[in-house]
């Protein structure tokens, strides 16, 4: 693979704010971590959103490569090539459980 590999990264909501609310940007690399890097040169503060200090992916992040996730392959390691599509999903965690019971709607 080429370090010139472009890929276009999909951007969650909440880390919109480092990319200027942009939702797609493209990067380069022949890695995750290489279009990640990337990223970050043009974004700072980004890459430390997705990745700990050694460069792996956050435990509670899922990243994929059209559509496969990256732990199932090779981690932040994962080759793309041109024309891949790196989507990164924050995982969704928080809430109670309530003893009530559901609030049934009739319908109308």
């Amino acid at each position: 693979m080429s370090e010139s590999s472009q890929v276009t990264v999909l951007i969650p909501t909440p880390l919109r704010r480092y990319t200027d609310g942009a939702a797609q940007v493209a990067a380069t690399g022949s890695t995750v971590s290489a279009a990640l890097d990337d990223l970050e040169s043009r974004h700072p503060g980004l890459k430390e959103r997705i990745c700990e200090d050694d460069g792996q992916i956050r435990r509670f992040v899922n990243v994929f490569v059209n559509g496969e996730n990256v732990r199932e392959r090779d981690g932040a390691d994962t080759a793309v090539k041109s024309g891949d599509e790196i989507g990164i999903i924050p995982a969704m965690a928080g809430g109670r459980w309530s003893q009530r019971p559901p609030v049934f709607f009739p319908r109308i």
